[in-house]
């Protein structure tokens, strides 16, 4: 059993499940070949099909149905050989058709199971019902006029990827879970871009409450949720909303609901249809989709390395903490990153990968992230290359510079964009390694210091550090701590 919601009248259980449109990576609509390309001034990117124009006649577009295995077999789902297209008929003044045409009972990806891991370490398995190849519908634009409502085509015919799980989520958090590994899962397959902001991936989410172990209470949905932030809103207000309305004597109605951002709760749209409102059947224009066994297995063996197998062999082979390889490869983007610049710098320094490993994996989630975070910029726009940073990293490895020498390189390197070997040289920033002239250093700070040498010598030993910083502070930081500590241990000791 999840977590419980307290009640003034006992204990609550929620059900959760999501509802996930991710828009296919595809040059072109599901059913004609106009452009969907972001941004696109109103209406320059429909053609006759996506327009219903009379006598105009959809053809599939192959790439969309790819796309589609793909991810079915990234979320390790059912495909189904053999799936049809039906029409879905419902009005929109942006549905030019009079119907979506849409999967229902035959979709092309069936059921599947994902694990998801949650922030406290723990795992739930999360059901997937199936994933359908849709067309979206247009946009409405109530704000460009006083009395009158415009319609932008431009969306009308993209091909989505509808992802609906099964009710076998409790919480908010898993919600988030859920929705966060089916982003990373299209990211990593190539399959949607994960766009949030861009509207290119959202979720309906359904939510009803029930008393521990009692079937289940009525859904209500709340459509076109943008965010990961967002859906855990709508759950939270939800549920509360939920259990109030109950405890205080009233019905919940099955109904659509919209989030509202300002206020973080939900409002009534319009009561939620059933499945034969919409008097779904088979879309007469488009034959069943049929495809081989060697086409899937094809497209198998093309699947790129996913999310939780770099993982496990980040842990593995480059022996990083289970906590920095899931940062890693949270987004794409930070693993491709990360896997160029421990190879640039496998290459700069002749160090086998797996002494490196550690060293670049904690610069990257540590320094890096944390000069990204501050900027506001995400590791696609660093100011730092990946040829710099493996400079920066491969000075540190040959004793060059300190590692905190580095960090102040490091800081110079995202105001200036100049090289590492520049600022170090400029700057006057190398390390001192000369063991004469360190010696030499060491002889003046015991003989300034001969009563704290009597001390350490009668069992202070925590002065050590005292020297080591008396050391460091005469050479600006620059004195290599291991010469130091080579040369300074011996010196106390005798």
């Amino acid at each position: 059993m999840g977590k419980l919601y307290q009640g003034a009248t006992g204990d609550w259980e929620a059900v959760i499940g999501l509802e996930i449109h991710a828009q296919v990576i595809s040059e072109s609509k599901l059913f004609s070949g106009a452009a969907t390309k972001f941004g696109a001034e109103p209406n320059t990117q429909v053609s006759f099909v996506c327009s219903a124009q009379p006598g105009m006649l959809p053809v599939i577009n192959d790439e969309c149905v790819r796309q589609a295995v793909r991810t079915g077999l990234a979320m390790g789902c059912q495909i189904n050989l053999r799936s049809v297209f039906d029409r879905k008929n419902y009005f929109y003044a942006d549905l030019p058709q009079g119907y979506q045409i849409s999967q229902f009972k035959d979709p092309i990806v069936g059921e599947g199971i994902l694990t998801v891991e949650l922030d406290d370490g723990s795992t739930k398995d999360i059901g997937v019902e199936r994933l359908h190849l849709e067309q979206d519908a247009g946009k409405s634009m109530h704000d460009q006029h006083p009395t009158m409502t415009y319609v932008d085509l431009n969306r009308s015919g993209v091909a989505l990827m509808e992802i609906v799980s099964k009710p076998d989520m409790r919480t908010p958090e898993e919600a988030a879970a859920y929705f966060k590994k089916i982003r990373s899962l299209v990211r990593y397959a190539g399959t949607c871009d994960g766009n949030m902001d861009q509207g290119s991936m959202r979720a309906d989410v359904n939510v009803s409450v029930r008393r521990p172990g009692e079937e289940l209470g009525t859904r209500t949905e709340t459509k076109n949720v943008n965010s990961i932030r967002y859906v855990m809103q709508v759950v939270e207000s939800e549920i509360r909303r939920q259990i109030d309305v109950i405890e205080d004597g009233g019905v919940i109605d099955q109904e659509t609901r919209l989030f509202e951002v300002a206020t973080g709760t939900t409002r009534t749209m319009r009561s939620k249809e059933e499945a034969h409102d919409y008097r779904y059947f088979p879309d007469p224009d488009l034959l069943p989709l049929e495809f081989s066994h060697e086409f899937v297995d094809k497209l198998a063996k093309e699947m790129p390395e996913l999310a939780d197998a770099k993982k496990a062999r980040f842990i593995a082979d480059l022996h990083i903490t289970p906590y920095n390889a899931g940062v890693l490869v949270a987004e794409k983007e930070s693993a491709d990153y990360f896997e160029e610049l421990l190879a640039a710098t496998v290459e700069k320094s002749a160090k086998p990968v797996s002494e490196l490993g550690t060293l670049v994996s904690n610069w990257v989630t540590g320094d890096l992230f944390g000069a990204l975070k501050k900027l506001g910029v995400g590791i696609t726009d660093s100011p730092v290359s990946i040829s710099h940073a493996a400079e920066l990293l491969c000075l540190q490895l040959d004793g060059t510079i300190s590692g905190r020498i580095a960090k102040e390189v490091f800081e110079s390197m995202l105001d200036s964009r100049k090289s590492p070997e520049e600022i170090v040289e400029e700057k006057g920033l190398k390390q001192v390694s000369d063991t004469g002239e360190i010696e030499a250093m060491i002889d003046e700070i015991l003989a300034a210091n001969a009563d704290k040498v009597e001390e350490y010598r009668g069992g202070k030993d925590k002065l050590y550090g005292f020297f080591v910083g008396q050391v460091m502070k005469k050479t600006g930081g620059k004195a290599n701590p291991q010469v130091v500590n080579q040369l300074l241990r011996p010196k106390l000791d005798g």
